[in-house]
Order: structure tokens, then C-alpha cells, then sequence
């Protein structure tokens, strides 16, 4: 398969070496020619960790969108989420076939439904889309040029929109860790990175702005106080999915499942020791600023889009409300106006059985 991967940070770097390990051919664009500078003087991406070490050389590796869609059979994006609108109206900009099926990775919450909205605001029917519920790796770029691997999912949830077969098809064949669900209400409700760290970012906001976020978010950063919310936040997580019809594991059984937390751990109501314990994450530093992804991704385009779910379900969710208004006066921003909002996403105005229908088809 030839796949186009957007995106060069160190999900599309992971990506990448997975698919040319399995044998696929690949083009890698990202929109700054700085983020693949390092790459292109290497001749490819180097990577390392749980994949083994090496370099694969991409096909292409290229600014270009239009040069890097080119005989593709399928689109794989790997960006942050808050950059899923505008890449659907590149896409669309570039009259992309309408049968090239695009896969989120990962979607987080509500990705692929705002990625469908701003591909029609366009005029043009949007392909087939899938999404992950987070992405399919640990992986982070201390070089510019290499990744680093900490950890590969066993099982991450995929789904796709209506009308969307072909999308999750290319979607379990480029990942063995693809384990398809319902609907897109599922693996939005399944976003670990929505509970794992609001709690942690708004709680450990002064401790990251004292050090510039010299600590293990996941080991140092994970006390029982934080521990706490992040368990009353799942339990409304869990509480929204359930209105919908979905029975979803707790978050530490979510994150067993993917491997972030080890398959040893028993009590999955030990939050601490549970995320404390995994070797994939432990190493990670905290955000070096309120700058960080986790400040501008998990709230704007994780808590947003949960509580515009929440609100349709009828399900209170004072912990994620709470966690929400604090970390829009922590970072000085108003996340609702460029942010994932019921608008963005394309569900304004529905009730409950609306929505089903429209993620359903039916």
C-alpha cells in the first residue's frame, strides 16, 4: 500500500518506521520544511526503542500536499488534534479523490466528526474516515532527526463515520493494534489523554512553571490528591459513554489494554501505583510550560468536545467542567473560541438519538 502520512512529529515518525517495516510504500509531508529538515540531511527517519534501531528511507518526504497525495491509497493523520480542521480543508483545497480513505491517529474526541464538518464546509464530500481513540504509540523526537519508541499499543480502539468501511479496513491493515468499536462516540469516550491530563496539568501547574516541568509527569506528578480527580473525571467519562449506550472500561483497564500500564497490575482502582508502575510512560517529562500540548490539545480538543457530549446525554460533569474553567484562567485563553465546539464538530442542535443517528448511519 503507498500511504501518506501528515505529520513529522514523533507519532508520523513512528509511523512511518512501522509501515516501511511492514512493507508499505510511504510519503511523509508536514507543512514546516524546519520539522523535516532533520530528516531530509539524514535521508530518512531514524528511530529507535521498541521497533528495534534503524533508518527507513520514505518514498517522499516533501512541504508539498498535492506532491505527497499523489497515487496514495490511503492518508494517515498523525498530527495534533487541534490541527484535524485545518488539514481537512487542505485536503479538500487539494480535490484529494473522494475515495482515499483517511485515518485518524488519533482522533482523541469528536476528531473525526470535525474533520467530516470542515471538509463539506468546503463544498465537497468528505472521504472515508477513521479514527483512533489515541494514538498507537509512545514515541517522543529528542533529535531531530530519530524517535524514540517507549512503547507500541497492543489495543487501541477504531471506528469509523458512516459510509466510512474503507477507512477502518486500511485502518487494521497498517495497525496491528486497531480494535474496531461501534461508533465514533465510543472512541471519543475512550480518549485516555482526556482523563490522564487535565488533572495532572491543572494541579501541577505552579510545580510546572517553578521547574519548567522538570518532573515525571506520570511517577512524581501522579499523587493521590491527583489521583483523585482523575478517577472522579472517569467516572463522569464513563457515565456520558454509558448514556450513549456504551459500557467502557475504567481508565486504568483502557490504558492495560493499549500497555501503558502493565498487564501485572490487579488492582485497576489503584490509580497511583497503576500509572506510577508503567514503563512506557515513565520517563516523560512534565509540560515545560502552560504552552504545552497538554494545556492546549487535552482541554481545547479533549474536555471541550466531552462536555458538548455530556450536555447532549443530559449527564452532569462537574469534576471535567471544573478542571476546565480553571485550566482557561491558568492559561489565559478561552478555549471555546478555537477550540473543538458542538459547531466545530458539526452536532449543534442535536439530541441524543440525533446524534447516535448521525455517527450511526441510521
Amino acid at each position: 500500500m503507498r500511504v501518506t502520512v501528515i505529520g513529522a512529529g514523533a507519532g508520523g515518525a513512528a509511523a512511518v518506521a512501522e509501515f516501511m517495516q511492514s512493507g508499505h510504500e510511504v510519503q511523509l509531508w508536514n507543512r514546516s520544511a524546519e520539522t523535516l529538515a532533520g530528516f531530509q540531511r539524514t535521508g530518512g527517519v531514524e528511530y529507535e526503542g521498541v521497533l528495534g534501531a534503524g533508518l527507513v528511507r520514505p518514498r517522499l518526504m516533501t512541504t508539498d500536499l498535492a506532491a505527497a497525495l499523489e497515487g496514495s491509497d490511503a492518508v494517515v493523520c498523525t498530527l495534533p488534534t487541534f490541527s484535524h480542521a485545518p488539514v481537512a480543508r487542505a485536503l479538500a483545497g487539494c480535490n484529494m479523490s473522494h475515495d482515499v480513505p483517511v485515518v485518524l491517529n488519533p482522533g482523541h474526541t469528536g476528531g473525526a466528526l470535525e474533520f467530516r464538518a470542515a471538509y463539506e464546509a468546503c463544498g465537497t464530500a468528505a472521504p472515508p474516515i477513521a479514527e483512533f481513540s489515541t494514538l498507537t504509540y509512545v514515541a517522543r523526537k529528542y533529535q531531530p532527526q530519530r524517535v524514540t519508541i517507549t512503547g507500541r499499543a497492543k489495543a487501541v480502539r477504531v471506528s469509523a463515520l458512516p459510509n466510512g468501511a474503507a477507512a477502518l479496513q486500511a485502518a487494521r491493515e497498517l495497525f496491528p493494534s486497531a480494535s474496531p468499536v461501534r461508533d465514533v462516540l465510543a472512541t471519543g469516550l475512550s480518549n485516555v489523554n482526556m482523563v490522564l491530563h487535565p488533572p495532572g496539568a491543572v494541579l501541577g501547574a505552579s510545580w510546572v512553571e517553578a521547574t519548567g516541568g522538570d518532573f515525571t509527569f506520570y511517577v512524581e506528578g501522579m499523587t493521590p490528591g491527583v489521583a483523585r480527580v482523575m478517577k472522579a473525571l472517569d467516572e463522569e467519562r464513563r457515565a456520558v459513554a454509558l448514556a450513549f449506550g456504551h459500557v467502557l472500561p475504567n481508565l486504568i483497564e483502557e490504558m492495560q489494554a493499549i500497555g501503558t500500564v502493565e498487564a501485572s497490575v490487579v488492582d485497576t482502582g489503584d490509580y497511583v501505583a497503576a500509572i506510577a508502575g508503567g514503563k512506557a510512560n515513565s520517563g516523560i517529562k512534565a509540560p515545560d510550560s502552560l504552552a504545552h500540548r497538554y494545556y492546549l490539545e487535552d482541554f481545547g480538543h479533549g474536555l471541550l468536545p466531552f462536555i458538548a457530549f455530556a450536555r447532549i446525554a443530559g449527564v452532569s460533569i462537574p469534576t471535567a467542567q471544573s478542571l476546565f474553567t480553571l485550566a482557561g484562567t491558568l492559561v489565559g485563553t478561552r478555549y471555546a473560541t478555537n477550540g473543538r465546539t458542538a459547531e466545530t464538530m458539526g452536532i449543534a442542535g442535536l439530541d441524543r438519538d440525533g446524534l447516535l443517528a448521525l455517527v450511526r448511519g441510521s
